[in-house]
């Protein structure tokens, strides 16, 4: 190391120091065999196996990942400059990868696969929505806050405000408020409204980043949305689990005959409804407010052949290790009733967004589903998340969304 090191240190245990190796940021309390210093809540220390530094983080005894590396150059200087060229060098990588129209709607920053962990920021237009999970990250909001506004700045988009979406249980293992609003700075403008029109696919939307699910929108699917309304033309459609509608519009503005959407929240159903009417799509779609494993029940009671294609969306049935299992057979339960629901030649779409359910995992509940409809899949894609929203293969929890295509043959 060339510099003299300033921060407390952090020893680490030999299954931390393999982790570490490997290229993943978390150390976790139970990894740490010592500390040297005084280390503070959301600041940085040192993290090291025996004499050799392994990288820099934050720090926060009350979490129970108590270490999110930030670096492992021993020479950074952890100033603005540093954060600006983490902003930059994210900000350019979805100018790169979500071209055009799709960079004014889409995740500028995905935590750990930016290297800024706990940190979410999504654009909505000339709306930012952030969330903030980590202590460490609150701690220099502000100076990424800057760092947004000026890069975005010189690439020619103006931002007329950030709201900050921080009212998530998480933030409270962190020893964090949960809170949402308006970010507010000197000299900067507040918007009137926290609902903006964005325009994804060629499917025009109304988000709500103060009410809205997540940050507002779920992003990830852009261009799954876009598979989708490839194959949708002349398809009768049940989109499961629709939300606000964003697979039914898709689909439907892929030329469908007909799209019914399915959603147990009614507030879910409302707002579908009257994005169908923003896009002159309503002749062509009709919205249900009902529990999709129920609705799916009865139409295989009476062996309806109302659809061809059948979409299955549904929120992650598991965030833990302990609850997979349970997940897996509500995974299987949904998928076999629509294999069972659609005729042969007909189409299906499916996904899951739990990083707990892996595609192997998912794989092996989608054939097991097949084999108890007697029927096969023929798959035409598989896919994850948009690209905005960047996997990095040391990093496992960046991977979640599984996404298929099959035609049930």
């Amino acid at each position: 190391m060339k510099q003299e090191r300033q921060y407390p240190k952090v020893m680490i245990s030999p299954k931390a120091e393999r982790s570490v190796k490997n290229g993943h940021p978390w150390i976790y309390g139970e990894e740490i065999r010592g500390v040297a210093g005084e280390p503070q809540d959301g600041g940085l220390v040192d993290v090291f196996a025996g004499n050799a530094y392994m990288g820099t983080g934050f720090y926060n005894s009350a979490s129970k990942i108590t270490v999110r590396l930030i670096s492992r150059n021993a020479n950074d200087v952890f100033d603005a400059r540093f954060w600006r060229r983490r902003v930059e060098y994210a900000v350019r990588y979805r100018k790169t990868v979500m071209p055009g129209a799709d960079f004014a709607c889409c995740r500028l920053i995905h935590g750990e696969a930016d290297h800024m962990p706990g940190l979410t920021v999504d654009r909505y237009g000339s709306i930012l929505s952030v969330q903030i999970t980590s202590l460490g990250m609150e701690s220099v909001k502000e100076t990424v806050y800057r760092a947004l506004l000026e890069v975005l700045a010189e690439m020619g988009d103006t931002i007329s405000g950030i709201y900050e979406r921080n009212d998530i249980a998480l933030r409270q293992r962190e020893g964090l408020p949960e809170y949402k609003g308006w970010y507010a700075s000197e000299g900067m403008h507040v918007p009137e409204s926290a609902v903006t029109e964005i325009c994804e696919n060629g499917v025009t939307y109304l988000v709500d980043v103060e009410n809205g699910q997540k940050t507002g929108f779920f992003l990830d699917q852009k261009y799954n949305r876009a598979a989708v309304a490839r194959i949708a033309k002349g398809k009768r459609v049940l989109d499961c689990f629709t939300h606000t509608g964003s697979f039914g519009l898709n689909a439907a503005m892929g030329g469908a005959e007909h799209v019914t959407c399915v959603d147990v929240s009614q507030s879910a159903i409302d707002m579908a409804k009257a994005n169908a009417v923003r896009n002159g799509l309503d002749g062509k779609m009709d919205f249900v407010c009902d529990d999709v494993f129920d609705l799916l029940t009865r139409l295989a009671e009476r062996k309806s052949r109302d659809y061809d294609f059948i979409i299955l969306d549904p929120p992650a049935f598991t965030k833990s290790r302990k609850t997979l299992h349970a997940a897996a057979r509500g995974y299987k339960e949904i998928n076999l009733k629509a294999m069972k629901l659609l005729p042969r030649g007909g189409y299906l779409a499916t996904c899951s967004c739990s990083h707990f359910m892996t595609d192997e995992l998912f794989r092996e509940v989608l054939a097991s589903a097949a084999m108890d409809a007697s029927v096969s899949l023929r798959q035409i894609e598989a896919r994850q998340q948009a690209p905005d929203h960047p996997i990095l293969w040391n990093v496992p929890e960046t991977d979640y969304l599984k996404f298929y295509i099959f035609q049930v043959v």
